[in-house]
């Protein structure tokens, strides 16, 4: 991961979600109560111990009723008793799932760049849907949610894409989608589609660290190797700090920025000029899967700066990399590097573009006891042509290391039929003298509610290393959610 600058991905208004949240109010099930079953014939209160009744229909009883349907001319058959507690929901012509979030953050620290307490005070109605004619695959995924701090309505369209497989082995999938892979558990080297950093480091949800892109994934499945290619016609930048809810370190401005202070980028945005090409190769060799990587496109935060006018900048960047994973003893292990060449500036010598790069990561996970798993990475930035850099940097702005080590630590514990999952997730740089601690608590309380409560916890021995310059946005956050 690299320091994150910029503005933020501007949400849209929430007009075109209002239907959306009508359709969520008729969603009611129907629910009536059932009699009890009758006693079989002989076990009634009128049985006398003399003699056992006769069979109905052989003595002098009243003649059983016909089957359903076999009486008399125009009588209707008796409705089925589960008929009357279908959900209006399922009654659709099409599958309506999703759920209800309702989420709050407050912060542990004083932060004087930022006017509010609370980076996060949210509530989001999240609807999907999906639809199959014949070979084609239509699906629809959107949110609305309301800011209470901000007293905002926003909409973020997550997925509105078509699926189609023209012949076996092909797969077409064009539209709004989030796209993942690599093999990184939240560091990434070859996944160069975009992220939601603010997202991440205020409490929503882990899913939301990915953002959404408009491309077409054209995947051909085959013995010998599988192939996935992805197109995106205009520039996708992550969704970076920029100031907005998340102060950064400036040095420009000798302190921290926030929402008075917000940095001015300009992403590249023509369509089918400033795009991004993105090619998968893998298969599987043994009880491995070894894959190969290419990029070509932009860094896909800030990677540098315009004086005049001040401006932060996206520099064309390509990426090729690899990467394996399979079972190393009792775990999985992986390994996978991607070479970062920052072609605007291959010398190394204009101080106002990043470098190029080689980008490493190791990664092992285990089960250590029943339930519990353990995972650990190694991860390493190391600058390419560093005394370059070093001789033409800019006083202003701290120097870099040439080698940035991060370690990360997942521990996950379920508990109690695991309804209840106990994680934290640990960045640390040796490097930076700099940590990232993400504990959580998870409860299902049922099919349909969960609750959730963690933190987002940033220490630092400098202001001006990756995680210390966000350590006054340390918080902790609790939300639940209503599934259906």
């Amino acid at each position: 991961m690299r320091r994150m600058s910029g503005t933020p991905h501007h949400a849209g208004n929430a007009t075109a979600w209002t239907a959306l949240l009508a359709l969520l109010c008729l969603i009611t099930p129907l629910a009536t109560a059932q009699d009890a079953p009758p006693l079989p014939p002989g076990l009634g209160a009128e049985t006398t111990p003399e003699a056992p009744a006769l069979p109905p229909g052989l003595g002098g009883g009243d003649t059983p009723a016909l089957p359903p349907g076999l009486g008399e001319p125009g009588q209707e058959p008796a409705p089925e008793a589960n008929e009357d507690k279908t959900r209006l929901i399922d009654r659709l012509p099409f599958p309506l799932h999703g759920y209800w979030d309702a989420r709050a953050a407050v912060r542990t620290r004083n932060d004087a760049a930022q006017p509010d307490d609370s980076p996060m005070a949210e509530t989001r109605l999240q609807l999907k849907t999906e639809k199959a004619w014949g070979d084609v695959l239509f699906e629809f995924t959107g949110d609305v949610y309301l800011d209470a701090a901000r007293e905002r309505a926003y909409g973020d369209l997550r997925s509105l894409r078509l699926t189609w497989s023209p012949v076996e082995q092909i797969d077409i999938r064009a539209g709004r989608q989030v796209l993942t892979w690599g093999t990184g558990d939240m560091l990434f080297i070859n996944d160069l589609f975009p992220k939601d950093w603010q997202s991440f480091f205020i409490g929503r949800d882990v899913e939301y660290l990915k953002a959404p892109a408009d491309a077409v994934r054209v995947g051909w499945f085959n013995d010998l190797v599988n192939i996935e290619v992805v197109y995106t016609p205009q520039f996708a930048p992550d969704r970076y700090i920029t100031g907005e809810r998340i102060s950064y370190w400036n040095p420009l401005a000798f302190g921290w920025s926030g929402e008075d202070g917000q940095v001015n980028a300009n992403p590249p945005s023509a369509w089918f000029e400033n795009d991004e090409v993105a090619v998968r190769l893998y298969r599987s060799v043994g009880a491995y899967e070894l894959a190969f990587y290419g990029y070509s496109g932009y860094w896909k935060s800030p990677g540098g700066q315009r004086l005049f006018p001040m401006q932060a900048t996206f520099p064309k960047l390509r990426v090729y990399g690899a990467s394996l994973r399979g079972k190393v003893g009792k775990g999985i292990g992986n390994i996978e590097f991607g070479y970062y060449d920052s072609y605007q500036d291959r010398s190394g010598t204009n101080p106002l573009v990043n470098n190029s790069e080689l980008r490493l990561l190791v990664g092992y996970e285990q089960e250590i006891a029943k339930e519990f798993t353990g995972a650990v990475q190694y991860y390493l930035e190391h600058m390419m042509d560093y005394d370059a850099y070093m001789d033409t940097r800019i006083f202003l702005i701290p120097a870099r290391d040439k080698d940035r080590h991060v370690l990360t630590l997942r521990l996950t514990k379920l508990m109690m039929n695991q309804n209840l999952t106990l994680s934290l997730f640990t960045y640390y740089s040796p490097s930076d003298g700099d940590a990232y601690l993400r504990p959580n608590l998870k409860y299902k309380v049922n099919d349909h509610w969960t609750i959730d409560f963690g933190g987002n916890v940033f220490a630092g021995e400098s202001d001006t290393s990756f995680f210390g310059q966000f350590k006054n946005n340390s918080n902790v956050y609790a939300g639940f959610r209503y599934a259906f």
